[in-house]
C-alpha cells in the first residue's frame, strides 16, 4: 500500500515526457534512419559479394557475417565506441602519424553499430530474394542486349527489393527498440534519459512505465504499417 500511495505519475509525466519527446526522440529517430539506410547499403554490398564468383571475397564475407552474428549487438556497440578508435590510432602510428588522435562520438558509434549489425542480417534477406528471381528473366534480359550488370540492377534487384520490403519493415521496428542499447555507450536516447531522471527522483515505476508506453506508441504503428505492406506485397504478387 505504501508503494501505491507514493506513486506520482503526474510529476513523472510532467517532467520526464517532454525530455523523452524532445532530444531523446530526435536522437532515436536520427539513429534509426541513418542506421537503417546505411544498413541497407551495407546489406546490398554484402549480398552482391556473396553471390559473386570471387571465392576469396565470398569466404571473407561469410567469415565477417559469422563474426557479427556470433556476437551480441551490445558488445559490438561497445567495441566500436571504445576499441575501434584505439585500433585506428594504432594503425595511424604504424603508418607514421604519431600525433594522430581518433575521436568517435557515441552517436556515430551507435549508428555504425546498428548499420553493421542489421546490414549483416538484411544481406541474407536480399541474397535470398535475388536468388529467388527466376533465372529466365536474366537470360531474357541478356538476350535483349542488356549487360549482366544492367540485368542485375534493372531487372533482378528491383524485384528483390519489392519482395523484401515487409521483412525490412520488421527490421526497422527491431532497430527502433535496439536503439536502447546505445545507452551503454552514453547516447542520451530514451533509456539513458529515463535512467538519469529516475536516479534523481526515484520515481522508478512511473518513469519506466512511461518509457514502455513511449516505445509502444512508436513501435505499434510501425508494426501495423509493416503488416500492411506485407499484405499488399502478397496481393500484388498473386
Amino acid at each position: 500500500m505504501n508503494v501505491l500511495s507514493n506513486l506520482d505519475f503526474a510529476t513523472a509525466i510532467h517532467d520526464l515526457l517532454p525530455k523523452l519527446l524532445g532530444q531523446a526522440l530526435s536522437i532515436v529517430v536520427l539513429a534509426t534512419i541513418l542506421g537503417f539506410l546505411l544498413g541497407l547499403v551495407f546489406a546490398f554490398l554484402l549480398a552482391l559479394a556473396r553471390i559473386s564468383k570471387l571465392r576469396v571475397l565470398k569466404k571473407i564475407v561469410v567469415l565477417f557475417q559469422e563474426l557479427i552474428r556470433g556476437t551480441p549487438l551490445l558488445v559490438q556497440l561497445v567495441y566500436i565506441y571504445y576499441v575501434v578508435p584505439l585500433l585506428i590510432e594504432l594503425v595511424a602510428q604504424l603508418c607514421g602519424a604519431k600525433g594522430y588522435h581518433c575521436h568517435m562520438s557515441s552517436l556515430t558509434a551507435g549508428v555504425i553499430g546498428l548499420a553493421v549489425n542489421y546490414g549483416t542480417y538484411m544481406s541474407e534477406v536480399i541474397r535470398a530474394a535475388i536468388l529467388s528471381i527466376d533465372k529466365g528473366q536474366t537470360e531474357a534480359s541478356l538476350a535483349l542486349g542488356l549487360s549482366p550488370h544492367q540485368a542485375m540492377f534493372r531487372i533482378v534487384i528491383p524485384q528483390a527489393i519489392s519482395s523484401s520490403i515487409p521483412v525490412f519493415g520488421n527490421y526497422l521496428v527491431m532497430m527502433v527498440k535496439d536503439t536502447s542499447l546505445m545507452a551503454y555507450i552514453t547516447v542520451p536516447e530514451f533509456l539513458l534519459t529515463t535512467k538519469a531522471y529516475t536516479s534523481q527522483t526515484f520515481l522508478t515505476i512511473e518513469s519506466y512505465t512511461i518509457l514502455a508506453v513511449v516505445y509502444l506508441i512508436i513501435c505499434i504503428p510501425l508494426s501495423i504499417l509493416s503488416r500492411y505492406l506485407e499484405n499488399r506485397t502478397r496481393v500484388s504478387s498473386k
